[in-house]
């Protein structure tokens, strides 16, 4: 029986997955990383990377004969970077995902054209591209451009990797052409042998060499496989990798990620698409709305015990939320001074805790109408993933809002994505826990004034919001 190796390398820890070819987990092991920050700063140490990795891996290869073991493939956090000298060693620190010391502003004077092509529009400060310009004005000589995947992947093969679309997207990589737009980088400094070769996720690149494989336990001469961002990992890992098929993630933040055949341009930049293994596309967009909320707004409250009595309560919520944790929206639509609100006047903590689960079940279906807007095709599956489906009440809620049956998957997890994109084939490894068809409710009224009110604030523009009107009368 083959063996699938995932590697989920997370902000917080290493997670090491090994799964076999009919979805069964034969062994797991997850090691914590540390972080340093300080205001715009976050940084990690690339090695530590490697250590915590190679331990987690050992562990979860405990019991997996190294004769079934038949690839592996790492994810990484979207945007993080770091230097190496000629060899793969790490010459400067690495720059988290979210640090923000870099200014965008080059970048997007010079890039400007490409990144209306690719669809984004412009790049922000803590994207990779104005991170590596930052990091140039003190290179090394001969210094080299490493995602934090790539760094991993070297140590596994040994020698020189490429790297893959996804985790290079925000480093500008050009996802039409499938290449470094090279006249961009030449006028922003940034010398071309310092980028590494481009490939498509699940691309070969090499084999796991025997230096690694005493390190790690994973077996010498098993395939490694170029991987993707962890995002695109957790969509992979829902089985979300069909065309209209989407797997929302509902946490403490808001996440859409689909498939579409063509590049879906947003005029306001607040979708941007990631490449497929086959070619599609991955459009999707985060909202700063979710379940964090909660925690502000019903501090030290028993959730299980609030959902219970809200689901036993006749009738739909009293209020809706607009449940956003701070300042601004970021999906569906862009709004930096937008601000939660309520509608309604819920009596007790039970009817504000349903008005925030039903105001985060609205935005959700408000990205739905706005992806429709842009021509995606939103009427395929629809994978609910995220901490938010440990309650039926608000599974059930998102399905009534949505008007569509939601599925709930046994396993969602980055590494579990890896997995599939090692074995390049999902059809036996992804398991359905459950499917929630919606109850009848009518919360059409109550999703209506919700929309209305954004636009009245100004948030949402006018056409998104005709457009969500118009798909309620469909």
């Amino acid at each position: 029986m083959n063996v699938w190796i995932g590697v989920d390398l997370g902000t917080q820890s290493v997670r090491v997955m090994a799964v076999t070819g009919d979805g069964q987990v034969v062994g797991t092991a997850s090691r914590a990383l540390s972080s340093h920050r300080d205001g715009p700063r976050h940084e990690q140490d690339p090695e530590q990377w490697w250590r915590e990795l190679s331990v987690a891996a050992r562990e979860a290869l405990r019991y997996v004969p190294a004769s079934e073991v038949a690839g592996v493939a790492v994810d990484a956090t979207s945007g993080t970077i770091l230097l190496t000298d000629p060899s793969g060693r790490a010459v400067t620190p690495a720059l988290m995902y979210d640090d923000r010391r870099a200014d965008a502003g080059r970048a997007n004077e010079v890039g400007a054209a490409v990144w209306e092509r690719l669809g984004y529009r412009r790049m922000q400060p803590n994207w990779a591209l104005p991170k590596l310009l930052w990091l140039l004005e003190n290179a090394p000589e001969g210094a080299r451009l490493a995602h934090q995947s790539d760094f991993v992947n070297r140590r596994l093969v040994g020698h020189e990797v490429a790297t893959d679309l996804s985790n290079a997207l925000k480093t500008g990589v050009d996802l039409i052409e499938e290449r470094w737009p090279l006249e961009v980088m030449d006028a922003l400094g940034v010398p071309a042998q310092l980028l590494p070769e481009v490939v498509r996720p699940g691309t070969r690149l090499g084999v796991v060499c025997a230096e690694a494989a005493q390190e790690t336990g994973i077996p010498a001469g098993t395939p490694v496989f170029a991987g993707t961002t962890d995002g695109c990992a957790a969509q992979l890992g829902a089985g979300a990798d069909r065309v209209g098929s989407w797997n929302s993630v509902l946490g403490t933040t808001l996440v859409l990620k689909g498939v579409t055949k063509e590049l879906i341009h947003d005029p306001l930049g607040v979708v941007y698409s990631h490449r497929a293994p086959d070619g599609s596309w991955l459009p999707g967009g985060a909202s700063s709305t979710g379940a964090g909320v909660l925690t502000r707004d019903l501090p030290g409250r028993d959730l299980d015990a609030l959902s219970a009595q809200a689901a036993a309560r006749p009738g739909p919520p009293a209020g809706v939320t607009y449940p956003l944790v701070s300042r601004g929206e970021r999906f569906p639509f862009d709004a930096p001074a937008a601000e939660g609100f309520t509608l309604g006047s819920p009596a007790d903590d039970v009817e504000r805790y349903a008005a925030i689960l039903l105001g985060a079940a609205f935005v959700e279906r408000l990205c739905f109408d706005y992806l429709d807007l842009l021509g995606a095709p939103v009427d395929g599956e629809i994978i609910l993933t995220g901490g938010a489906t440990r309650s039926a009440y608000w599974t059930q809620l998102r399905a009534d809002v949505l008007e569509r049956p939601v599925t709930l998957r046994e396993n969602a997890e980055p590494a579990l994505g890896m997995a599939v994109l090692a074995s390049g084939d999902s059809s036996g490894m992804i398991r359905t826990r459950a499917v929630v068809d919606p109850s009848g409710a009518d919360l059409t009224e109550a999703y209506l004034r919700f929309v209305t009110e954004l636009e009245r604030r100004g948030w949402l523009d006018t056409a998104a919001a005709e457009h969500a009107r118009e798909r309620t009368d469909r």
